[in-house]
């Protein structure tokens, strides 16, 4: 029989109709403003309780959290699974802090989250940085080959880890069976940040994932494809590489000791949709997706793809080129939203991407095409965006000891052989050129200044300076 036991939890103790003299301070909803009540509902409010013995703790799960994760394991083929209240961030970071210390080095690919270079902080590691594939045509970051691995190992053998985000933003997804080989081959530990595909277990079009890939730990942002609320992760345990419990103590110590119940329970209901009908739901999605691309190839002057050289794509992550309308991304995202009414996920310089999930249907993927064909046509610009040459590289000073250190600003053009204490992005792409406690080039200064694009993580948007170790 199919059940979820922390929302059975939840609404046992509800049904017991106590007078409460706990936290929330809304008592049960009794105190709750009126505009809160419509937000939750009179029952949602009833159940926002904590702490209770009833309702197992998160921490030091026995009860319902310890059934409801370790039917999620099951569902997953995980051999333990975590519930993550404090997002994918957590769990990301919650995967370094538990498997690497200071001294050690683990490999982290160029377009790394930001939770990545977090964990490291915490973690007092070092990083080794991957290139990331950048495909010029299509104008957009890929992700790491096989062959860059192989030569990574061979170049950094002392590494602890290796640490992919697959699939990426765009669905692009690298080849994790045959990279856990070399990974395990070599002696080191898994990571995958696989914030995008907790729907790829449930269609046998989809990449494999993580975990079925051999990965030792998977971060996956249960919300982002599935019905859990925002905010909701599970970070999926492999046994034999990782030592679990130093893990658990890791995620422990980076989240709420006041967990929301009803997050917990949106993680249990999303497994339990899942597994009474994850197949048919995602096999739709992605059905839904073939049948989007077919339309939209038919779309004079845009442009999308079903396939990806060198590496796996999930299907459900619709990339489209806009280019050929004389558009950047950027621009037809603001006339879908503000004349269309129609939202992309993201948009860069040449691409808007659209997630279809099982939530979608026929009346969706017709609105959206119908918004397409209604994009205007503009005098071609062609997309010359390219990916700035990242060479595999180790950084200088970790980026635990790039934080404590003193640092001060100095001039961009003086800055060649200085460590860098910031983050120089230009987005798009979206991949770093300089990260924390990495040695400056008198090549990546000359990058940074014939590079254009939104500026993200420098003190100086115009980097006319940059912030450096003193």
């Amino acid at each position: 029989m199919h059940k979820a036991p922390i929302v059975a939890a939840m609404r046992k103790y509800s049904a017991d109709k106590v007078t409460p003299f706990h936290t929330p301070g809304h008592k049960h909803g009794r105190g709750a403003h009126e505009l809160l009540r419509e937000l939750l509902t009179a029952e949602g409010l009833r159940q926002e309780v904590s702490l209770m013995e009833e309702l197992d703790d998160l921490h030091e799960p026995h009860a319902c959290i310890m059934e409801a994760q370790n039917l999620a394991a099951r569902l997953w083929h995980a051999d333990d699974c975590l519930f993550i209240v404090n997002g994918t961030t957590a769990a990301v970071q919650a995967m370094i802090f538990g498997t690497v210390q200071a001294g050690d080095s683990i490999m982290i690919p160029r377009n790394a989250h930001r939770s990545v270079i977090a964990g490291l902080i915490l973690s007092g590691a070092t990083p080794i940085f991957l290139p990331v594939e950048f495909d010029a045509e299509l104008c957009l970051p890929l992700n790491v080959t096989t062959a860059t691995i192989e030569r990574a190992i061979k170049n950094f053998p002392q590494a602890k880890a290796v640490l992919l985000v697959s699939p990426n933003y765009y669905g692009v997804a690298a080849d994790l069976p045959k990279i856990a080989e070399l990974v395990h081959a070599a002696g080191m530990t898994l990571l995958v940040d696989e914030a995008h595909g907790a729907h790829l277990p449930f269609s046998d079009e989809l990449p494999p994932s993580a975990i079925d890939s051999g990965a030792d730990l998977a971060a996956q942002s249960t919300h982002k494809i599935l019905g859990s609320l925002t905010q909701t992760s599970m970070l999926m345990i492999r046994r034999g590489l990782v030592d679990v419990e130093r893990v658990k103590r890791a995620a422990s110590l980076l989240q709420t000791t006041s967990p929301n119940q009803l997050l917990l329970a949106s993680l249990d209901i999303a497994r339990l949709q899942m597994e009474t009908d994850g197949r048919r739901l995602i096999q739709a999605a992605v059905d839904h997706a073939k049948n989007l691309r077919g339309l939209i190839k038919k779309i004079h002057g845009l442009r999308t793809f079903d396939t990806v050289k060198k590496f796996a794509l999930d299907a459900t992550k619709v990339t489209v080129n806009v280019t050929g309308l004389g558009l950047t991304g950027q621009e037809a995202e603001e006339i879908l939203r503000r004349d269309l009414r129609i939202q992309c996920e993201l948009s860069d310089a040449a691409n808007l991407l659209f997630l279809i999930t099982y939530a979608d249907d026929e009346q969706t993927i017709a609105a959206l095409v119908d918004a397409l064909n209604r994009l205007p046509q503009r005098p071609q610009i062609p997309c010359s965006l390219s990916l700035v040459p990242c060479p595999l590289s180790a950084a200088t000073l970790s980026p635990r000891e790039t934080f404590y250190a003193p640092v001060e600003v100095v001039n961009l053009r003086k800055a060649v052989g200085r460590i860098c204490a910031e983050e120089i992005t230009f987005y798009p792409p979206g991949i770093p050129l300089l990260m924390p406690g990495e040695k400056i080039s008198a090549q990546t200064i000359d990058l940074i200044r014939q590079t254009t694009g939104r500026v993200i993580g420098a003190n100086d948007p115009t980097l006319a300076t940059v912030t450096v170790v003193r």
